[in-house]
């Protein structure tokens, strides 16, 4: 009995040293956990710390690298020369302001980017490193605007006055300017491109432009495929609430002279509707430096 008795005692005594071993263990293990995350936590925070200052400066690298270099890499990148760029009137009569993180010339620069270069949202949140909403709002924001000072770019025509001796211009007393479509490229899905190829088999839109004897846009109309007719899309113009007014008379082609704004025809028409196809070669034009 006193053999069995003491060989139940060790047990108990074993049971029990192991069970403080385990508890220990547990403690241990608890402790350095604690201390491990807190540590983790410590650095994570220091490196996001770090992460936004490096980020900063990235940004900052970038808009030098397209404004404050030279004028051919502006000119490449913005479609717009440096002095052009920085004596924009979007912030004087278009109403545009700073936000709390973004610059007005980082605006103006994002939204020359996308415009220039078709470049995607997601492109654009890259390079700027801006998030996808930010992009979203500060093109919003300069396209408006942009629109409110529509004004400065589409000019009021001037009749053309009865005693003009230009030998191109003096056949058409009275005439405010010249209107004809010219196709636009643009990239539509998949399933719309049938819609948007026009005669020459390219996909485009068909964009009414109104211009005056010197070239200066008075009005433009863009929207429609290019697979509709330069007639279709002068109908459209005419009908308009807000569309097209002609109180004197515009040359145009002779396929659209079935519209009763519009002037008769003659041999002298062809000529002059080249206006509105210089004028966007003039805007097409590598070497064009705007400067408004």
């Amino acid at each position: 009995m006193d053999v069995y008795t003491d060989h139940q005692e060790l047990l108990v005594v074993l049971e029990a040293i192991v069970l403080q071993i385990r508890f220990f263990l547990m403690v241990s293990y608890w402790v350095y956990r604690r201390r491990h995350r807190r540590r983790f936590i410590t650095q994570h925070a220091a490196r996001a710390r770090y992460s936004m200052l490096e980020r900063t400066s990235d940004q900052v690298k970038h808009l030098n690298s397209l404004i404050n270099m030279t004028d051919q890499a502006c000119i490449n990148n913005l479609r717009m020369s440096r002095n052009a760029f920085f004596h924009c009137i979007l912030e004087v009569k278009g109403g545009l302001t700073h936000t709390k993180h973004v610059k007005i010339t980082e605006q103006v620069a994002m939204f020359l980017v996308v415009l220039s270069h078709h470049t995607k949202n997601r492109i654009v949140t890259q390079q700027f490193i801006r998030s996808g909403y930010t992009v979203s709002v500060i093109f919003h924001r300069v396209l408006n605007a942009l629109l409110r000072i529509h004004t400065c770019f589409l000019s009021t025509s001037e009749p053309i006055e009865e005693n003009c001796s230009s030998d191109r211009w003096k056949w058409f007393k009275g005439c405010l300017g010249v209107l004809d479509g010219t196709y636009i490229p643009i990239q539509v899905p998949q399933s719309d491109k049938g819609r948007y190829r026009n005669r020459k088999e390219q996909i485009s839109v068909n964009v009414l432009a109104v211009c005056d004897t010197n070239m200066k846009y008075v009005y433009v109309l863009t929207g429609w495929e290019g697979s509709a007719t330069d007639f279709r899309v002068l109908k459209d113009v005419v009908a308009r609430p807000n569309g097209l007014k002609v109180p004197n008379e515009h040359v145009v082609d002779p396929i659209e002279t079935e519209v009763p704004e519009t002037n008769e025809p003659n041999d002298c028409h062809a000529p002059k509707s080249n206006v509105t196809g210089h004028a966007t070669m003039v805007l097409d034009h590598n070497d064009t430096k705007p400067q408004s």
